[in-house]
């Protein structure tokens, strides 16, 4: 589970929701707020061999996901807290990077790293089973 970059629990679906008809985002939708993500991008790594940010490696990471002195601390107690490896931290910082992008932000701000630590739930699962 180390690997995964984004770990979420899915809830099961209420019979209500599957007939409902109630109208829900559709894949075009979705698509115009992803494609100007992937631009960035494409953009951002025209001079070397990836092409998204969960290819880059620590030399791109730490170009490229630097995090103001908030991002930092919110990073270094999750990190704690969480007891998370050094991959698990780089996947963190390469899921915010995304995050900042569909944002379309330049930098990394701290609501970024919170939303990436959010999505390491199989981490929260685990060291509460540890602690608890």
């Amino acid at each position: 589970m180390d690997r995964m970059d984004i770990q979420v629990a899915v809830p099961r679906v209420s019979f209500a929701s599957l007939v409902s008809r109630k109208k829900s985002e559709d894949s075009a939708s979705v698509r115009e707020r992803v494609m100007p993500a992937r631009r960035i991008q494409i953009e951002r790594f025209k001079s070397v061999s990836i092409f998204c940010n969960a290819r880059m490696g620590t030399r791109e990471i730490q170009k490229y996901c630097r995090l103001d002195a908030n991002g930092q601390r919110l990073l270094a107690r999750a990190s704690d807290t969480l007891m998370l490896s050094a991959r698990a931290v780089h996947s963190i910082l390469k899921v915010a990077r995304t995050i900042a992008d569909l944002d379309q932000s330049a930098d990394i701000r701290t609501g970024h790293v919170a939303e990436a630590v959010q999505y390491r739930g199989f981490d929260r699962e685990n060291n509460s089973t540890l602690n608890g």
